[in-house]
């Protein structure tokens, strides 16, 4: 159930993302996103809307649904997916979806195989693995490099990483226009107004699309199936994450106390030792092995 004092909706559940930026009427947001994630490598001045389930060249292979699929004037593809928890395989799943804007530029007859470029962007609320050790992971762009040349192999098939999990700035310490969209994204559903530090016509119309009064009953309906889906994944996230830290304090604990017991036995077995008790006798009272206490 929402809550009174919500204002916004939350752009992290599906309602919210889709109502941001999968539809026709906001597509100047999309638009200014990609723009924004992009940095400056191309600017996408407009944007058609595709068909987002792709489906693979016969009923054996597996669909495709996208949460934001587009073209830009210029032909480029774009998936923007928003994903709430960590998979085994997510990395797969991205590569695996690329391929679908890719096959379908394919044209029957004589074709020079000359593709458009692909973008699969992904805002990640969670973190990589191998990024946990560090809060600095929040921007990751991949593309095709020769590994012994270190030099761009292939420019036109691109990978966008957001970890939302790592971004951390106050308003105060927003600097470009992708701080003021990740943060947005990440507070929105807090914020009782537009913050002063996010204005311009973009954001304005970002806060007045997010205004849940806005909302008609069937939207209000299919926001609040969204929340409790939302809220499903992030407490049974939570969960495991309680549970699993419980289980680390009590395995640490059990381990550490193996340790202490298996020290005072070294201990002891030195000091009999040292008074020249028979190995056999210190082996029966520590519970040491005779090559233990040769060893001491």
């Amino acid at each position: 159930m929402i809550h009174s004092g919500e204002v916004y909706i939350n752009p992290l559940t599906d309602f919210g993302f889709k109502r941001i930026f999968g539809t026709p009427f906001n597509k100047e947001l999309l638009i200014d996103f990609l723009n924004a994630l992009l940095e400056g490598e191309r600017q996408v001045s407009d944007v058609q809307y595709r068909n987002s389930e792709n489906f693979g060249a016969n009923e054996v292979e597996r669909k495709a649904v996208f949460d934001v699929y587009c073209q830009s004037a210029d032909g480029s593809r774009f998936i923007v997916e928003m994903q709430n928890v960590y998979q085994e395989f997510y990395k797969d799943r991205s590569i695996y979806y690329s391929t679908f804007p890719v096959t379908e530029q394919g044209k029957r007859g004589d074709w020079n195989y000359n593709l458009s470029p692909v973008y699969t962007i992904g805002i990640l609320n969670f973190t990589f693995p191998e990024d946990k050790r560090s809060d600095s992971g929040i921007y990751k762009e991949v593309k095709l490099m020769d590994v012994n040349s270190k030099e761009l192999f292939y420019d036109k098939l691109t990978y966008i990483y957001v970890e939302l999990a790592n971004f951390h700035k106050g308003l105060g310490e927003l600097k470009t226009t992708l701080d003021k969209w990740l943060y947005a994204l990440k507070n929105m559903q807090s914020l009782l107004s537009r913050p002063a530090e996010l204005q311009g016509r973009v954001f304005e119309k970002l806060f007045k699309t997010a205004e849940i009064a806005k909302l008609d009953t069937e939207e209000l309906r299919e926001y609040e199936q969204s929340v409790n889906a939302y809220r499903d994944i992030k407490n049974g996230i939570d969960t495991a994450k309680a549970e699993g830290k419980a289980e680390g304090i009590k395995i640490g604990k059990e381990e550490g106390k193996a340790e202490g017991l298996q020290e005072a036995a070294l201990n002891h077995a030195k000091a009999m030792k040292d008074m020249g008790m028979p190995s056999e006798v210190i082996s029966k009272v520590t519970g040491l092995s005779p090559a233990q206490i040769d060893q001491l």
